[in-house]
């Protein structure tokens, strides 16, 4: 019995964070900044992760709970941890365009330029020129490469987005750049038929990377 109760008494304090885990999730399920904060004052790391690494600050961002999210800048939470896709809140602030978050981050001190997949390619990727703006005004490198050699403007031409195409060429975004498959920014706009956007990376220097096939027998 007291070996029992000596066992118990170990594992009290895991048993009480795992519950404390699960009410900060069910919290933010809810949206429930209040909830969350009163965890926090309880004893709840300001930088705990969930799974897959994402912290209280990225699921504040990604779940838009504003009172949150000023609570934890407050509280001088982490600006720079990231998941196990690669992503710091900046990353998914970008994704997601909420300027107003994007700014307060910048601001603070977060990381603009990383490895992998900087906050620009994640601007680009879903159109939001104004955080592509504001991210490429505060250092940002519009030539910047993800893992696999792609940058911002391979993804603005791939999914139609114009305006952010022209924003990068206008900060002297290279269109010649080629990825690690040997394809440039032209041969992602073509990949999705938006022609409109390869006769401008054309214009603007941009060429196909894949070399052309000649069928001699036709």
């Amino acid at each position: 019995m007291k070996a029992f109760a000596f066992l118990f008494a170990l594992l009290l304090p895991a048993l009480a964070s795992a519950g404390a885990y699960e009410d900060m999730e069910e919290a933010l399920i809810r949206r429930d900044a209040s909830a969350v904060i009163n965890l926090i004052n309880r004893g709840v790391d300001v930088n705990t992760v969930d799974r897959v690494g994402n912290t209280l600050l990225t699921q504040a961002i990604r779940q838009d709970i504003p009172d949150l999210f000023d609570y934890l800048m407050q509280h001088r939470a982490r600006l720079n941890i990231r998941n196990r896709n690669g992503e710091t809140a900046l990353s998914i602030a970008a994704y997601t365009g909420k300027l107003n978050y994007v700014k307060r981050l910048v601001d603070a001190g977060a990381d603009v330029n990383f490895f992998g997949w900087p906050p620009l390619s994640y601007a680009a990727f879903n159109g939001h020129v104004d955080v592509a703006e504001y991210l490429i005004k505060h250092g940002a490198d519009v030539n910047a490469k993800t893992e696999n050699g792609s940058t911002a403007l391979f993804f603005a031409a791939r999914y139609g987005h114009a305006k952010v195409v022209d924003l990068l060429l206008k900060n002297e975004a290279d269109p010649t750049i080629t990825n690690e498959n040997g394809e440039t920014a032209v041969d992602w706009a073509l990949k999705s038929r938006n022609t409109e956007i390869e006769s401008v990376l054309r214009a603007a220097g941009g060429r196909s990377g894949k070399s052309m096939v000649i069928d001699l027998s036709k």
